[in-house]
């Protein structure tokens, strides 16, 4: 009988758990864990130690860049979490001004980022991008409430086929001193799909339209672009 080591089958079959375990990366962290690994490599070089520390930073800020694999719900009106992270609010308040939306309170959930949660942001249902809108501002820790006035974001407001509208707004956090935003207005985007990525400790706010049923509570995990975050009122359809 074949053993595992000579017998190709169970080898790619190895392979393939191995390719499954790790999550690939953003491409923005690339550059960054690159950049880590030849410091580290640098300064084993030059003091012949901290070949540990080395791989365990390099390691670290890999993780930190990981994109996972995700399976969005295909149900039609639901609004599925842009981020992984705890839900930090669960209220009603004023959308951002730039977005020009009216003056009115609408339902919010607000998703909290750790520096050890999935900093990439995903689109929360099928829609076209139809404002984007950044504006610096402060870095006050992201779990504050303030943080959503206050400080750097970037605002993005969505338009389903129905005409129903949610804002997803990227927050900066104490750690975070980059918004990065991959689509552009008019950009047609699938729920689930990676559009943007916060670096080092953040937040993402939703705004949903006036009389969605929200299924989340405040101290919820939260899976980007699988957790359902609320129905759209009189089971709309986004698609």
């Amino acid at each position: 009988m074949a053993s595992i080591e000579n017998n190709p089958n169970h080898l790619s079959h190895i392979a393939g758990l191995v390719r499954e375990a790790i999550p690939p990366m953003h491409p923005g962290g690339r550059p960054i864990v690159a950049g880590v690994g030849a410091a580290a490599l640098l300064a084993r070089l030059v003091t012949g130690r901290g070949t540990g520390l080395g791989i365990a930073a390099t390691a670290a800020v890999a993780a930190f860049f990981r994109e996972p694999i995700r399976v969005t719900p295909t149900r039609p009106g639901v609004i599925v979490a842009p981020a992984d992270g705890t839900v930090a609010i669960v209220d009603e308040c004023t959308p951002p001004v730039e977005l020009e939306l009216p003056d009115v309170k609408l339902p919010r959930v607000s998703v909290f980022l750790s520096v050890l949660d999935v900093h990439v942001q995903r689109i929360p249902y099928d829609s076209r991008v139809e404002r984007l809108v950044y504006r610096p501002g402060k870095f006050l820790s992201a779990d504050l409430d303030k943080a959503s006035e206050d400080n750097e974001r970037n605002s993005m407001l969505l338009r389903g086929t129905d005409g129903s509208q949610v804002a997803v707004i990227q927050i900066a956090g104490l750690l975070a001193r980059r918004i990065v935003c991959e689509v552009v207005e008019g950009s047609e985007v699938a729920a689930g799909e990676t559009y943007g990525l916060i670096r080092f400790g953040s937040r993402v706010d939703t705004y949903l339209p006036a009389g969605a049923r929200l299924l989340v509570e405040a101290g919820q995990r939260t899976i980007g672009g699988e957790t359902v975050l609320a129905e759209l009122p009189n089971g709309t359809q986004t698609g």
